[in-house]
């Protein structure tokens, strides 16, 4: 009950002026931002961070929040309108999106994709609030040995998920980690890795690392391009609608039906409880599902709403299960969640089993924040801005880049008050910038920094309560379960999936 009661009154807090101002002011910024080619809800939240250090813990959390929902749902306009998915978790609604748009169906997409997307949330906050409660009495019976292989896990999975290029994967995770050792040890308070520099005894904070992986390197990779816009304006003419055509035919949601939509939501929130999944994963896995268990399977591809319901209630449900493992491990779910883990420990807090209950009052809002956000706010924003929204792709880019240049340099500088730190910023930048034109996947890097230092203490503590001998992970029945499950993840991600592929090209 006192659960119960947490929750409802993070409800009441959303009543303050101020923390509805900020969750609207953030959903808002985040459909920005998700529905311009490029920008991120990822990069929204690094840009605020740093406002982070003014904010209330509350407010701030609610803003992410809010930010969250609204980038992973924007992506559709234009994945819709002009084929350019506004944000990576939209690449499956292009399919059957853009197709519809060239129908004159555009609106209707936009509808269907918004529907999905508030069907979706909604569910994924829900399960948010109910099952986070039974995830932290779970996390209560992890002892040590089990953190450290349940983070290794977590690393493994992040790693393989990044298909096509699971060496450069590792590679960049890590760098992330080696990163992270720099300054004072986890255990010992001792310096290391400081190079005979008194700047470098602090660490490295994380602020500067993330608004240089995600904020920088963007501003160099868009520099590549040589276009004035971010879309020519040209090929918005014919996505001019009008607000009632944002509303889906009834007929064609009872087509898709209400089953179809929980099953949707139900794949993203699980995929979302699996550390570096993400959004594409879930939209792609509840897609592909959706195709397999349709009457019509051939008419995916050609824009078919169902597609399009499935892929978005997915992504979207996701937002609600990558809170999960953040909140009771202090493991991000995604890129996202690192970063509110970031705020987090900015304002003293640290995740953990016994954060859900010594803390509901601080994160119940969070919930109610991406539960009215996915059930109002997307719909609402939608009818009533939708077709300004369509607009927001032609903004020129010297514009558009270099403010958010100003914002992130100042913004690395007001965080820490150090202009080593906002050097850093440019630094590691820089290095993101080469990183992802060689395909290094830079949410490694940061996942590895975020996760080094717990990696690190809990093996270096579970070695050390077991005379330095490595059985004790071995030994130890929570640790055992994770190492079989990363075997298991290894095994049906990496060995069997190319063996499949090579015996489909064989008979093909």
């Amino acid at each position: 009950m006192e659960s119960l009661y947490g929750l409802l009154g993070g409800f009441s807090a959303l009543a303050n002026p101020e923390t509805l101002l900020y969750m609207i002011g953030g959903f808002l910024i985040g459909t920005l931002f998700g529905a311009v080619p490029g920008l991120t809800s990822v990069l929204a939240i690094a840009l605020l961070l740093p406002l982070t250090y003014s904010l209330d813990v509350t407010t701030a959390l609610v803003a992410c929040a809010s930010i969250f929902m609204a980038g992973m749902c924007s992506g559709s306009i234009t994945a819709t309108t002009i084929n350019i998915p506004g944000a990576p978790s939209s690449m499956m609604t292009a399919l059957e999106g853009y197709p519809m748009q060239q129908r004159g169906e555009g609106a209707k997409a936009l509808g269907h994709a918004a529907l999905g997307s508030m069907i979706g949330g909604s569910v994924g906050a829900l399960l948010l609030m109910v099952m986070s409660p039974l995830a932290a009495d779970i996390a209560l019976l992890i002892r040590t040995p089990g953190k450290f292989s349940l983070i290794a896990f977590a690393l493994v999975v992040i790693i393989i998920s990044q298909r096509g290029s699971i060496t450069k994967g590792m590679i960049a995770t890590l760098l992330g980690v080696m990163v992270a050792t720099i300054g004072i040890d986890v255990v010992q308070p001792v310096a290391r890795f400081t190079f005979g520099s008194s700047v470098l005894v602090q660490g490295i904070d994380m602020m500067p690392l993330i608004i240089g992986t995600f904020a920088i390197s963007e501003l160099l990779i868009q520099a590549d391009s040589r276009s004035a816009r971010t879309v020519d304006p040209s090929k918005l003419q014919a996505a001019r609608v009008r607000r009632r055509d944002f509303i889906p035919p009834l007929s064609e949601v009872r087509e898709i039906g209400i089953l179809r939509y929980l099953k949707s939501a139900l794949i993203g929130y699980s995929v979302g409880i699996l550390p570096g999944a993400g959004g594409s994963m879930a939209a792609f896995v509840s897609y592909a599902e959706s195709m397999r268990s349709s009457k019509h399977p051939e008419r995916y591809g050609k824009g078919n709403p169902e597609g399009i319901a499935s892929s978005e209630c997915a992504n979207n449900s996701m937002c609600g299960g990558a809170f999960v493992p953040m909140l009771t491990f202090g493991i991000p779910g995604d890129p996202t969640t690192a970063i509110v883990l970031g705020v987090l420990v900015i304002n003293g807090l640290q995740p953990g089993p016994q954060f859900m209950t010594q803390q509901l009052d601080l994160i119940a809002p969070m919930f109610a924040s991406l539960f009215v956000s996915a059930l109002i706010l997307v719909p609402l924003t939608l009818y009533l801005l939708g077709p300004y929204f369509l607009k927001i792709v032609s903004i020129r880019r010297d514009v558009l880049y270099s403010s958010i240049a100003v914002v992130a340099l100042v913004g690395s500088y007001v965080a820490t008050y150090s202009t080593f730190q906002m050097a850093l910023a440019l630094v590691f930048g820089v290095l993101a910038y080469f990183l992802r034109k060689q395909k290094y996947p830079t949410v490694c890097l940061l996942l590895g920094f975020v996760l080094g230092p717990s990696l690190e203490e809990y093996c270096r503590r579970a070695l050390s309560i077991n005379d330095g001998s490595p059985m004790v992970f071995l030994t130890s029945l929570d640790s055992l379960f994770f190492i079989v499950l990363t075997a298991v993840f290894f095994y049906f991600m990496v060995i069997r999936k190319p063996r499949e592929n090579a015996l489909n090209a064989t008979s093909g």
